[in-house]
């Protein structure tokens, strides 16, 4: 059942665009981008929040965990209200993009958020070894895995919904990028807009302003500056999982991505 009966529903509702992630997808990248090429077509100054309000010329974009959030982090009552659902009305008749990672890797770059981040997390959570964690019935790959095929049972066929993978935006971000545009309905494109807001939301550049502490909102700012894996823009590799979990934590995990729906390409090729 998808509702919103809490204070947020109206924020939630406003919006032109919606893109949904479970968490450690390259939603930070992707919104640093989709910021840096309305800011420069509109002369407005960079911001993290410049989608966030109405603004001439700049669509409204809300950015959601949607059911994973509701899971991982609303108590019973928050559930109840459906706190951090997207309303239904959103999903079926504004543009949609779902982006995916593969859930290894968002699982292992979750595990670090929870352990060296300021996550709401319980403490018992936070003390668990990476192969403890995977196996969480609600902060798991599992949990993950779920909520993606929950997404494409929900509307995964609708003409207005896009998928988009993180690893196709670094392996050709010039095309992927262009199709977040589209996915959230720009179709003329400026080419030097959209090299200068593929410049600036480029992983080293983005890495670079974190550490001097050029963006003033929390989105993109360590939580201790002493530790490198408390940073934001952290690593962004694929196949990192392997140096977090063993063998027998790989193979629960690959065992977990095999019961993903294969309209998100990923598979035995995913290694």
């Amino acid at each position: 059942m998808r509702w919103n009966l809490s204070s947020r529903a109206r924020t939630l509702s406003q919006a032109d665009a919606v893109v949904l992630s479970i968490p450690k997808s390259g939603r930070t990248w992707l919104r640093v981008f989709v910021n840096a090429y309305f800011g420069v077509k509109t002369g407005a100054a960079f911001s993290v929040n410049l989608t966030d309000q109405c603004r001439p010329g700049i669509p409204r974009i809300v950015y959601s965990h949607d059911r994973f959030e509701s899971l991982t982090k609303g108590n019973w009552w928050d559930r109840v209200r459906g706190k951090y659902l997207v309303p239904r009305a959103q999903l079926t008749s504004r543009r949609v993009i779902l982006l995916a990672r593969d859930p290894r890797d968002a699982f292992v770059s979750y595990y670090v958020q929870i352990t060296r981040r300021n996550h709401p997390a319980p403490e018992r959570v936070k003390q668990l070894a990476p192969d403890q964690l995977v196996r969480h019935r609600r902060y798991g790959i599992n949990s993950m895995v779920a909520v993606m095929n929950g997404w494409l049972a929900e509307f995964g066929d609708q003409r207005n919904v896009t998928i988009l993978r993180y690893e196709s935006l670094l392996s050709d971000p010039n095309v992927e990028f262009r199709n977040v545009l589209h996915g959230i309905g720009e179709h003329e494109i400026d080419n030097s807009t959209f090299a200068e807001a593929l410049r600036f939301s480029a992983f080293h550049n983005m890495r670079q302003l974190e550490e001097r502490g050029a963006f003033s909102d929390k989105i993109l700012a360590p939580r201790d500056r002493a530790d490198r894996q408390s940073f934001k823009v952290r690593q962004g590799k694929v196949g990192g999982f392997r140096e977090y979990l063993s063998p027998a934590g790989q193979q629960y995990a690959a065992a977990a991505l095999a019961r993903l729906d294969p309209r998100f390409g990923y598979g035995e090729k995913s290694g």
